[in-house]
This record gives C-alpha cells, sequence and structure tokens, in this order.
C-alpha cells in the first residue's frame, strides 16, 4: 500500500524514533509499504519518520541508479548489491569514516529542494533486518550517502540541517513556504 510521505513541517520529521523492539505483523507490514511508498516515489530511501511513524526503521533501494555507484561489503568480501535490495533496516547503528564526499541530496519530504551534502566517504552499519537477521556491512558511494541521510531521519535531523549556511540562505524563502504550508 502506499503511504502518504509528510513534508517538511509535519512534527514527525523531527521526532527521535523509537527502537523496534519486536519484530510484529505490523511492523512487516509498515516495512513493505515503506518500499512501495519509495519505489511509487522514485526514491532510493524512506525513513519511517517520513510516512509519520517515530520509528527506528528504514528502507533502500539503491539498484536502479546507475551514474552513481554503489559498493556493500560483508566480512570484508564485495557482496552483489542487487541480492540485498530493497533493504529494510530496524534499529540500525553506524560507524563512519573520517574521510568527507560532497554530493549532491534530495528528500522526499522535501519536494524539488536539492543540495550538496558533505557526507562520511564509507559507513560500517550494524542492524536487523525484517526476517530477524542481525547484518552488519560496510558501504561507499550513494548507498553509504543514502544510509546516513536515513539513519539521521530517525534521529529527527534533516538534511537542511547539513546544509552550509550559504544553501541556507538561498533556499530560506521555499523552506518556509514549505515549513508554513505542512504545519
Amino acid at each position: 500500500m502506499i503511504l502518504e510521505i509528510v513534508q517538511y513541517g509535519h512534527p514527525a520529521l523531527r521526532a527521535k524514533g523509537k527502537p523496534v523492539l519486536e519484530i510484529t505483523d505490523e511492523i512487516r507490514q509498515l516495512g513493505n509499504d515503506m518500499i512501495d511508498t519509495m519505489r511509487d516515489a522514485n526514491g532510493v530511501g524512506l525513513a519511517a519518520q517520513q510516512v509519520g511513524v517515530p520509528l527506528q526503521l528504514t528502507v533502500l533501494d539503491v539498484t536502479d541508479v546507475e551514474d552513481r555507484p554503489s559498493t556493500m561489503t560483508i566480512d570484508g568480501k564485495a557482496v552483489n548489491i542487487d541480492d540485498w535490495m530493497p533493504m529494510v533496516l530496524l534499529n540500525p547503528q553506524m560507524e563512519l569514516s573520517k574521510d568527507k564526499e560532497i554530493g549532491m541530496e534530495g528528500c522526499l519530504s522535501f519536494p524539488e529542494i536539492t543540495a550538496d551534502i558533505a557526507r562520511a566517504g564509507s559507513v560500517v552499519t550494524k542492524a536487523t533486518l525484517l526476517d530477524g537477521r542481525k547484518v552488519e556491512f560496510g558501504s561507499t558511494g550513494l548507498l553509504a550517502r543514502a544510509l546516513q541521510h536515513e539513519f539521521d531521519h530517525l534521529h529527527g535531523i534533516l538534511f537542511i540541517d547539513r546544509m552550509n549556511s550559504a544553501t541556507k540562505v538561498s533556499l530560506a524563502g521555499r523552506l518556509k513556504r514549505l515549513q508554513k504550508s505542512n504545519r
């Protein structure tokens, strides 16, 4: 089922997600509905906050993005990303590399707004999958960027919080209108 994606100004976007303590039928359904919603909106990631549910649950799928490659490793060995997508992560934890890469980001909760954002070049993520398995994997490229973006959402942090001040100033009017229309 396609869920409504809330936009900037909605209080759920600033809510820190509660941990998922048990994988219930409702959690499985939410994860599957979020995948459908993300795909319907042509996104690569979606956090539960973006559908108005403050939980530590996010979905990702970077397989259709050919111009921004990603890598994924498990136990230090490269794996085929397609085998892992779409990915539903519960209660993710991340270790960020020190190196920074600047890249263009958008957000389904901020229609038609994009900006260059500095993010770690690689990430190690630990999480629980929807089937209850624990996973730990490394990533680079768009997958690493999307993971960081969605992880921020799970903690009430938005990509506008990561913009440089000049970009924020240039977008101030658009952000104010968006925020006002979604309270």
